[in-house]
């Protein structure tokens, strides 16, 4: 069973225990992230998240790690559009230690000005890594061109000249002005004393601040992009609008997702690699926000691929729209989602993963059974519904990286590709 509490600064403490483990595993969940960025400080939120782990008042970068190995303890984190979250896996009983720990990182960040030189190099050549990855490219620029309009079209890791303007200082405002005891959530699951949970409690009941983040909503426009690279294939993206995370037919587009391509049996693996031999990847997804979405479809061939990959993508795309998925491939994805979604729970790590990003995006934590009762209820109309109001080529677009053409070029191949 989940526990809720809310600490007098307004921070949630949520905790599942479970008695037949001994790890914990423990999430700070911030409802931060690049989209609530002023656009001059674009990436801040992903360099914070470095800088957590660079020292505070009390213990330097070095003695954290030492700290960490020492109880064997596992510490990372991620930074997202709209959170950030810091997380601990350890034994229950190193918990308090590395709790502590965790907590001094992220309460008293030192963000000392030599130690931000050095992780400003270190964030540089992630970007760089970034754009050696095309299937990264891809989908990134894809996104960021489609919601240009608004800051959650900003990339997460910000540009080389956002980050050339952070100091000290500038983080310490940044935490204080958008790090809101409101905003965040402690997320708990696993093996823990009452001694452990009323010591995160006090902890966390430090945290100052005042106010909620709030979310300028975004607006989906098409886009047709290309990026030149000196690469051997050509990388594709394809997006469409998409639905926001809480939309009711969220079941449904997950269903709609697995059936298109989610997985070997997929109908875009199927049609494009499996009968026609035209690439080795192919897949779709679905990116929800609280406001808005996107959903894509990605595939990596030759040159002389491309035209045909394009065609039969779009044939798939509006067979689908026309008649929706049969009996047997909606049966076949609810079982997939359903089987995913309980495996997770055998894991602490899932566990507190589904608690903190309900808890912070939902306001509350819907259970095993209320997800699988979701699952259970979507139906082949519904579906359908959902394919034809998104998958409308009207409103298609297209992002293109590699050895590729101009941007007419695409956008003829996708109008082509809607039968338009």
């Amino acid at each position: 069973m989940i526990e809720k509490k809310v600490l007098p600064n307004g921070v949630r403490v949520l905790s599942e225990r479970l008695d037949f483990v001994r790890s914990c595993s423990i999430g700070i969940w911030v409802g931060n992230g690049s989209r609530y960025e002023p656009a001059e400080v674009g990436g801040i939120s992903h360099f914070i998240e470095h800088m957590i782990f660079k020292g505070t008042d009390t213990r330097s970068a070095q003695q954290i790690a030492i700290a960490m190995d020492e109880i064997g303890g596992q510490v990372n984190a991620f930074t997202t559009k709209e959170c950030t979250c810091y997380y601990l896996k350890t034994l229950d009983t190193h918990l308090m230690t590395g709790v502590e720990i965790l907590a001094d990182m992220f309460l008293h960040s030192k963000f000392a000005n030599e130690d931000i030189e050095l992780e400003r190099g270190v964030v540089l050549e992630e970007i760089d890594m970034y754009e050696d990855t095309p299937e990264d490219v891809a989908n990134e620029k894809l996104f960021e061109s489609c919601f240009a309009s608004s800051s959650l079209g900003r990339p997460v890791l910000g540009t080389e000249d956002t980050l050339r303007t952070m100091d000290s200082d500038a983080l310490h405002a940044y935490m204080r002005d958008f790090y809101s005891p409101q905003d965040t959530v402690i997320a708990l699951s696993g093996s823990f004393s009452d001694e452990a949970l009323a010591y995160i409690c006090e902890l966390f009941g430090a945290m100052r601040g005042t106010g909620h983040n709030e979310v300028v909503p975004a607006q989906y426009a098409q886009s047709v992009l290309v990026r030149p690279k000196d690469i051997e294939q050509c990388h594709l993206c394809m997006g469409f609008p998409g639905i926001p995370m809480h939309a009711e037919e969220r079941y449904a587009m997950q269903m709609m997702n697995a059936i298109l391509g989610d997985g070997m049996s997929s109908r875009l693996f199927q049609t494009v690699r499996e009968q026609n031999g035209l690439c080795y990847t192919v897949y779709s997804f679905n990116d929800s926000y609280q406001d808005t979405g996107i959903f894509s479809v990605y595939t990596a061939l030759g040159k002389a691929m491309e035209t045909r990959a394009i065609e039969l993508i779009g044939q798939v795309l509006r067979e689908f729209a026309q008649s929706g998925p049969t009996s047997a491939e909606l049966n076949r994805c609810r079982e997939q989602r359903k089987t995913s979604m309980l495996m997770g729970v055998e894991s602490t790590s899932a566990r507190m993963n589904h608690i903190g990003r309900s808890e912070l995006f939902r306001g509350r934590v819907p259970s095993p059974e209320e997800l699988i009762a979701g699952y259970d209820a979507v139906t082949e109309e519904q579906v359908l519904a959902l394919a034809r109001r998104v998958l409308d080529f009207s409103q298609a677009s297209i992002c293109a990286v590699g050895q590729v053409d101009d941007a007419e070029h695409y956008a003829a191949l996708l109008h082509r590709a809607g039968g338009l």
